[in-house]
């Protein structure tokens, strides 16, 4: 009876050894990309200011990204850093609030850890990359090179806590609370509440409901973002996405909200052409009239391996003259156009 217990118990202590070991042995994945562009604006200045592509005239860097990701078991990490200007100030502020070209050197755009307690639950921690809006940071994601003026209005990062409870495979919910907008720490504590339902109601077809609220330190106010994102892969060829967002601010009614469209469609598996139509709303603060601009983009890409490059051309129209465009002689105008060459190569 003894040599019996004795040999259960190797085997099943070599069974957890075997585990163990496959655990240990998960590859650590890393990916990430490069990407470059030259732009061109038709007035000879630099007007249209939608954080990214912005230099005018010239050959410039966007930024190398890469990111690890591991899992063991269940738990996994993502940690994500950039290096250059798309990643570090023109989009994400320091801890303190402002970028310092002279002490950093890179920007985290992801560092955060992820526990599945069952196949349907899940709790994640850290500094993650907004789940409000259709466009992100890195290129790759992106099928136009610029950016909309709706997402360079809304958060890019939320650090904190947050719960994603899959029904099924066509409905989830998250729900979590985080800092402000955009900070590694927020030193006036957590600070707002989010949360997104996921709906997939047919194949090719998703949706998600996004709901941001809380008080922003800087601005010193009560905001909340209501965001709708969705895209359907409507045949093989074709593609149709839409957001719309609106922010409001309680505490003088400012904000702003909008609506942009994402047709796009494969001639090939290396070739596609798409375009982005947006509807953008300024909301005037304390009683002030609201702002509109609209944008139409149109973006080709062009694909060999990991690498894509993306002809543009972009039109916007400022119709309440607020964000400023200029002529070559400086003259104020209500349109601008720019013809932009972008190469991005993913790994």
């Amino acid at each position: 009876m003894k040599n019996h217990i004795a040999a259960l118990s190797l085997l099943l202590l070599s069974t957890a050894s075997v585990a163990v070991a496959q655990e240990k042995a998960s590859p650590l994945e890393i990916s990430g990309s490069v990407d470059t562009y030259f732009k061109y604006d038709f007035s000879k200045v630099a007007n249209i200011p939608t954080y990214f592509a912005d230099e005018q005239n010239s050959v410039s860097l966007g930024m190398i990204d890469l990111a690890l990701k591991k899992t063991t078991g269940k738990a996994s990490f993502v940690g994500e850093l950039s290096f250059g200007p798309r990643g570090q100030y023109q989009s994400i502020p320091d801890v303190l609030g402002g970028y310092d070209a002279a002490t950093n050197s890179f920007n985290i755009q992801n560092l955060y850890i992820n526990y599945a307690f069952t196949d349907k639950f899940s709790m994640t921690a850290g500094y993650m990359g907004t789940f409000v809006g259709y466009e992100v940071i890195s290129p790759v994601a992106n099928f136009n090179y610029s950016t909309s003026y709706l997402f360079g209005s809304g958060p890019f990062q939320n650090a904190g806590l947050k719960g994603t409870y899959s029904f099924s495979d066509k409905v989830s919910l998250m729900a979590g609370i985080f800092n402000d907008w955009n900070v590694y720490q927020d030193f006036n504590g957590v600070s707002h509440f989010g949360a997104q339902l996921m709906v997939a109601p047919v194949e090719g077809w998703s949706a998600y409901v996004n709901f941001l609220t809380g008080r922003s330190a800087g601005a010193g106010a009560n905001g909340t973002i209501i965001d709708l994102t969705t895209s359907y892969q409507i045949t093989d060829k074709f593609k149709l996405g839409l957001n719309a967002a609106d922010y409001g601010v309680s505490d003088d009614g400012g904000g702003y909200s909008g609506a942009a469209l994402y047709p796009q469609y494969a001639f090939t598996p290396s070739v596609a052409l798409g375009a982005r139509a947006e509807y953008f709303t300024f909301k005037g603060a304390g009683g002030a009239a609201n702002a509109s601009v609209t944008s139409f983009t149109l973006s080709g890409n062009i694909k060999s391996g990991g690498l894509t490059f993306i002809p543009e051309v972009r039109f916007d129209n400022d119709q309440d003259a607020y964000i400023g465009f200029v002529k070559s002689n400086l003259a104020p105008t209500k349109t601008a156009a720019q013809f932009s060459l972008a190469a991005v190569y993913s790994f």
